[in-house]
Parts: structure tokens; C-alpha cells; sequence
């Protein structure tokens, strides 16, 4: 089972360009089927489970299938935490179970300018996704109370910008990395419900599967 993963927490918003500076990369999404009925869409933090395959856009290779390769199985990874490249993160939002997209992937939301095993450098790939589960995230007791440094029971945007320093540092990646303050403000766009500018134990735990 490949995942090709890229690990830790990174932001899908798009940070305003200043004067000069080229437009973020974007993820093209095509939904190839929806069912009917939605019980709920994926979000950041919530364990997806799929199936896929990729393909290069410049001659339409397939370079990986869960449906053919390795044990067969579909895929589980949580959204939002860099287990997989930048173009799955961001264009996997907001879907539904059963459904299935074509994301075309550039490469910098991909694997850039090195490449990676059969895929060649500065790759635009493919991918043909198909949602068959999603799961409750790992949002416990636990990792709230590590979060909360002042023991007020509630999350300032701060301490969420710490907590998140220490996953990009954990896995290797900067702890500055500028998809981090992002991040932070769509994390509280999404959870911070009584729009106080903190985040409640009830809003941390409670899943927003309508978001």
C-alpha cells in the first residue's frame, strides 16, 4: 500500500498575493459522481478512507492503484495533517461518502520540482478518488489538555499556532512554515462557533459534520 505521504498540518486557504507575487497553486476539482443523499462532508482533522489512482497528466501513465497494487485495500489517512501530498488535502474537502473526484494536481502541491519514484520532476498529476468512509479524528480529552498551556479550558489562537509548530517540527518540516497562520484562521473560522476568539472544550470535541 503506497500513500506517497508528506507529513504534518498545512493550510488549503489562499493567503493574499502581495504586489508582484504569483497567484497560489490550486487544485482542479471535477466530481465525476455524487449520491444522492449526503450524511456528512470531510474536514480537516476527519479520517477518510479511499480509493484511487494516479496518473501522469503529460502521457496518462497510472503510476499507482489501490485497487490493483499492493494489498488491494482502500486507504485510510486523516485530512489536513500533510499524511499526504498538499493537492489531496485541499481538493478532498467537503466531500461526501461515495463520492468521486478527478483532481488534477499540480506540481507543487504534488511532489515539486525533485520528483518522486516512478513520478518524473515538476509532475502535473491525476487522480481519480472515490470516498468510501469517513471517520471521527483523534479529537480526545487528551490532546485538548496538551493544547490548553494556560489550563482555562479554552484554546487561544496562540496556543493552537504552538500546538501546530510542534506537529510541522515533529515531522521534520519548519516550524514557520506560512501555510501555519493560515491554518490558525480557518481552524477558527471552522471551530470557534460563539465567534468569542477561543475555542471551548465543547466546540474541540464536538465533531462539525455539517463544515
Amino acid at each position: 500500500m503506497i500513500l506517497f505521504p508528506i507529513c504534518a498540518i498545512v493550510s488549503f486557504l489562499v493567503i493574499p498575493a502581495h504586489a508582484g507575487k504569483l497567484p497560489d497553486p490550486e487544485v482542479k476539482i471535477e466530481v465525476l459522481h455524487k449520491p444522492l443523499l449526503c450524511s456528512r462532508k470531510t474536514k480537516y482533522g476527519d479520517m477518510l478512507l479511499i480509493h484511487y489512482e494516479g496518473y501522469l497528466e503529460s502521457n496518462g501513465t497510472m503510476f499507482h492503484s489501490s485497487r490493483t497494487e499492493g494489498d488491494k485495500n482502500p486507504v485510510w489517512f486523516t485530512l489536513g495533517t500533510k499524511e499526504v501530498i498538499l493537492g489531496w488535502d485541499k481538493g478532498l474537502q467537503k466531500m461526501c461518502p461515495g463520492e468521486r473526484r478527478k483532481l488534477t494536481v499540480p506540481a507543487a502541491l504534488a511532489y515539486g520540482k525533485e520528483g518522486k519514484g516512478k513520478i518524473p520532476p515538476s509532475s502535473v498529476l491525476l487522480f481519480d478518488v472515490e470516498l468510501i468512509d469517513i471517520r471521527n479524528g483523534p479529537r480526545s480529552h487528551e490532546s485538548f489538555r496538551e493544547m490548553d498551556l494556560d489550563d482555562d479550558w479554552k484554546l487561544s489562537k496562540q496556543e493552537v499556532k504552538v500546538y501546530l509548530q510542534k506537529e510541522f517540527e515533529k515531522h521534520g518540516y519548519s516550524p514557520n512554515d506560512t501555510h501555519n497562520e493560515a491554518m490558525v484562521e480557518d481552524i477558527f473560522k471552522n471551530e470557534d462557533e460563539d465567534n468569542d476568539g477561543f475555542i471551548s472544550a465543547r466546540e474541540f470535541t464536538y465533531q462539525h459534520d455539517e463544515l
